[in-house]
């Protein structure tokens, strides 16, 4: 009983200083290719973008690794001044890869902050050979 109604002080006691429990939406990261589907060298533009949500703290400044699955890694920085309360954030980052092999390819983004992963998202690209591709050529 003792501990229910220190509870409920200190409930009340930051709801009067302007605490809130408001929950808050957590974006979902999309990831999208272009093309999805092509031959032979071939340079893909992806695209990862946070879908809905409340732009909160943790989805500021990430920073952005992406794994193309051909042996290859990115990674972004960003260098970001502090956000502001009530301030909104980039949504949305860009990279592009050259694929020179034919293979079937599954692409992540990971968003981190503080070297802490705060969401991933896949997408998969198809790379069928192309003129010049020596990875489907048949050996005899």
């Amino acid at each position: 009983m003792r501990t229910t109604t220190l509870t409920a002080i200190i409930i009340a006691a930051l709801a009067t200083a302007g605490f809130t429990a408001e929950k808050t939406r957590k974006p979902r990261l999309d990831l999208r290719a272009a093309p999805r589907m092509a031959f032979s060298p071939v340079n893909v533009l992806l695209t990862a973008e946070l879908m809905g949500g409340d732009d909160v703290d943790q989805f500021y400044c990430p920073e952005i690794e992406w794994n193309w699955d051909d042996g290859g890694k990115s990674v972004h920085e960003s260098d970001c001044a502090p956000l502001e309360a009530g301030g909104t954030f980039e949504r949305r980052y860009t990279a592009q890869h050259a694929f020179r092999q034919a293979g079937t390819y599954n692409v992540k983004v990971t968003m981190r902050k503080a070297n802490r992963p705060v969401a991933v998202a896949t997408a998969t690209v198809t790379v069928r050979p192309g003129a010049g591709d020596m990875s489907a050529a048949d050996p005899n």
